[in-house]
Parts: C-alpha cells; sequence; structure tokens
C-alpha cells in the first residue's frame, strides 16, 4: 500500500521508512526537514500542503511528525497547537474524505504523567495502563498530543476511520534532559525495566498497527518494553527497587558493577504494555533481559545512544 509517513527525517522516521519498505510499501515521506527518506519539505500544519501530497494518490497515513518535550525551550505554545492539534486535523480529515481505512497515530506516554506522579511523592510506583485517568498533561506537549488523540477518537466514531493511537514510551537516542544520575547509557539501560523501548521496536509498533487498524477500529496502546514487574510490586519499587530486580535478575547488581553502573534504588512509575500484546499482538523484542545479555557477553548495548544527537529540524 501507499503509505504516508509524517515526521519522516525523524529519528523514528529514520527506522519506520526502511522498515516500511522492506514490508512491500510504498512510502511518501513529509517533513519539515531535509532527510534520505523525506520527498516532501512544508508542515502539516498547512492544509495546502497535505492536500498535495494527497494529490499522490496515498492509501493510508502514519502520523509521526510532532513537537517534542524538548521542543518546549526553542517554539512558543501557539506551534505546539498549530502543528500537534491542527496538524493532526489536517491529515484527519484528508485520510476520511479520502476513504483511508487505516491512520496510526504516534503519541506518548507523556501525557499521562501529572506532576504529582512526577514528583514521585507517594509511597507505591504508579501503574500505568490505558484505564489510568484522568489524565492532566503537565506541560503544552502532552495537552496538544492528548488533544490530537481526541481528535482521532472522534475522526474513527463519526467518520468512521479506523485510527490506533500509540503512546510510546521513551526511545530518543540523546541525554535526557531532566535527569543528571544516573546518565548516558546507564540510565537508558534502567528505564527498560519501566519507561523505554528501542527505535527499532517503537517503528515495528507501527507497522502492527498499521496492520490491525481495520479491524480495530480504534483503540489507544502503550507502546514500551516488557516489564518484568507485576501490580503486587509497586510499594517494594518505590521502597526499595534494588531487592525487586536482584529477586528477578540476580546477577544485575554484579553486571551492574563490572560496568561502573547502578540500579535503581527507588522506581516511582511502571508503563504496562500488556493491551498491545493482548490486543495488537505486538510485543517490544528488546526488554532488560538484552541489556544483562549484552553485559554478560561485553557486546554493544541493544539501544542507541547519542548525546549529540540534533533533531532535523533544528
Amino acid at each position: 500500500m501507499h503509505v504516508l509517513l509524517t515526521g519522516s527525517s525523524g529519528w523514528l522516521g529514520r527506522f519506520l521508512a526502511p522498515r516500511l519498505r522492506a514490508a512491500g510499501h510504498r512510502v511518501t515521506g513529509l517533513d519539515i526537514a531535509e532527510g534520505p527518506d523525506t520527498d516532501h519539505i512544508g508542515s502539516i500544519a498547512d492544509p495546502g500542503v497535505v492536500r498535495t501530497v494527497f494529490d499522490h494518490g496515498v492509501d493510508a497515513v502514519i502520523h509521526a511528525a510532532a513537537l517534542h518535550k524538548p521542543d518546549i525551550a526553542r517554539y512558543p505554545e501557539r506551534a505546539f497547537i498549530d502543528v500537534n492539534v491542527t496538524g493532526t486535523l489536517n491529515l484527519l480529515a484528508a485520510a476520511a474524505a479520502a476513504g483511508h481505512d487505516r491512520f496510526v497515530f504516534t503519541s506518548t506516554t507523556s501525557l499521562m504523567i501529572n506532576q504529582a506522579i512526577r514528583d514521585e511523592g507517594g509511597d507505591a510506583a504508579v501503574w500505568l495502563d490505558e484505564n489510568f485517568g484522568p489524565l492532566a498533561p503537565r506541560n503544552i506537549y502532552g495537552v496538544t498530543k492528548l488533544a490530537a488523540e481526541g481528535l482521532c477518537r472522534l475522526y474513527a466514531s463519526e467518520h468512521g476511520l479506523p485510527c490506533v493511537v500509540l503512546r510510546t514510551a521513551r526511545f530518543f537516542p540523546e541525554d535526557d534532559d531532566t535527569h543528571t544520575h544516573p546518565s548516558g547509557e546507564n540510565l537508558k539501560a534502567n528505564e527498560f525495566l519501566n519507561r523505554r523501548l528501542t527505535a527499532q521496536d517503537a517503528a515495528a509498533a507501527h507497522l502492527a498497527a498499521l496492520d490491525r487498524a481495520p479491524d480495530i477500529g480504534f483503540d489507544t496502546f502503550i507502546i514500551s518494553a516488557p516489564t518484568p514487574f507485576a501490580r503486587e510490586d509497586v510499594h517494594n519499587l518505590k521502597s526499595n527497587a534494588m531487592d525487586v530486580i536482584l529477586g528477578k535478575f540476580p546477577d544485575a547488581a554484579d553486571l551492574y558493577a563490572a560496568r561502573g553502573w547502578s540500579l535503581p534504588t527507588s522506581i516511582g512509575r511502571v508503563y504496562d504494555a500488556g493491551h498491545a500484546e493482548r490486543q495488537l499482538g505486538f510485543r517490544c523484542s528488546t526488554s532488560f533481559s538484552d541489556i544483562l545479555a549484552a553485559l554478560r557477553e561485553g557486546s554493544e548495548m541493544p539501544f542507541t545512544h547519542d548525546p549529540g544527537y540534533i533533531s532535523p529540524k533544528e
């Protein structure tokens, strides 16, 4: 099928476009920045740009273009509304008018994190699945992504456009802009316990959603590496995460120590991706077990860490 991929020059796009082609799809890339997989330069906030791309006869949309959390320091709030909300509306309207039977939207688990969860002041880790709510995003990024999810739901119910929303956990390659310890690869490795996935798995989830969307109609899925924890662990995770981790991975402390890394002593949130496994038929292939396997073997980490990564749009 002919797939329009927005955000084709971004971090996800560089993994997703080749994977789509390998699956036999024709890909048209749309982005505001140049890139090897981008065919049209322009903003989804411009209805004329969207119309021009749709004139090429696309059959489906994977909408991964967005302003993200780090962009808050670079762009005004109005830009987030223009791109993340109006841009999504432009694409949904065009897809519905064209009679498409599938639309995949890249959302974020970030919109589930209110200020209280981020402050981690409770006595238990917060277990986050698709039923968690009410949602109260803490910044303009989360507010606009939640609004865009609502538009997807509206177009599924009122226009019959099957929409799958993927709330992806972290897969960015650069350093975290809020955490300084642990940092770098150590932090990313730890996050595979509760809040991270690889870019490759994020791309694979989008292909699964593209395939299943007509059967699903509308649904929202958290996409994250499978957590080794269970709901009954939430109090111990907050008070003594190390004991919980070592109970499941007895050699983790020694493997980490040999690398000069530290395991988390407290975990404040856990993303549960079980709904995606049950209903979408998708499970991330890389988990915390693979991190430990790489440490045992002395091989490269199964994720990308690039402190110097800069978004092409910048």
